[in-house]
């Protein structure tokens, strides 16, 4: 048996495993802290400058704590993916693995400086520029960079498509979701944006990160599926 290829079999199955879990976890906190403001914001809600959110800390920011960590546990599943692919497929997989290294450069940064900048600013009366970085400007920064992270995170499972199998159920599975998932993130954005022009807000990035994270719960599961397939047969192939 290949030890170096079982290794990573099982280091794959268990990055997946826990990849699926943050992301459920991120999720449940994420939907449970709503935005209070913008257009889905029914009472109680900020304005600019959105120098009152201070009273919002840490309440509306704990998700991201383990979004943060997603970011990095998605990247090393995409990362040991690619690192199972055989060498006439992983040009698709190592594409991906681009993506993804973006998508996560993206993400853990826009969320890093929302959990360490924004609150010590406000507590310190630096207000300067926080209307522009706050999670609370529907049309912030903060926005843009979050729907940037999540399509090249899209566009980086949307790139695994070809290497997957026709003939194996679970990578059929994987390669609907990921089609599925991208063409949503397209006609999300395509319908958002006829509809409301550059004034879309936050309602694409809700859209495509809940896209987005379902695929990546799914994937998790599937990927994990996967690599204790391999490691199975490597212990087969040991064995006869």
């Amino acid at each position: 048996m290949n030890k170096i290829v079982f290794i990573n079999a099982k280091f794959g199955y268990w990055i997946s495993i826990i990849t699926a879990a943050i992301t459920v976890l991120t999720f449940a906190i994420a939907i449970n802290t709503p935005p209070l403001s913008g257009p889905f914001c029914q009472d109680g809600c900020f304005e600019y400058p959105y120098h009152e959110i201070i009273s919002r800390f840490p309440r509306d920011y704990y998700w991201m704590f383990p979004a943060i960590i997603l970011s990095f546990s998605y990247l090393v599943m995409v990362i040991a993916f690619h690192k199972s692919v055989p060498e006439e497929n992983n040009i698709f997989s190592l594409t991906g693995v681009g993506f993804a290294i973006i998508s996560t450069l993206i993400l853990s940064l826009d969320y890093f400086v929302q959990v360490s900048f924004i609150q010590s600013s406000l507590l310190a009366g630096e207000t300067e520029g926080i209307a522009m970085l706050s999670q609370f400007n529907p049309h912030g920064l903060f926005i843009i960079l979050e729907e940037l992270g999540f399509i090249t995170m899209n566009i980086s499972f949307f790139c695994l498509v070809p290497v997957f199998s026709k003939t194996i159920k679970s990578e059929r599975v994987l390669k609907i979701t990921f089609i599925s998932g991208f063409i949503l993130m397209i006609l999300s954005f395509a319908g958002i944006s006829i509809l409301h022009g550059i004034n879309r807000e936050y309602r694409f990035e809700i859209v495509v990160i809940s896209i987005t994270w379902l695929e990546l719960i799914i994937a998790g599961i599937l990927f994990a599926g996967y690599f204790k397939r391999r490691e199975r047969n490597l212990v087969d192939e040991a064995t006869a």
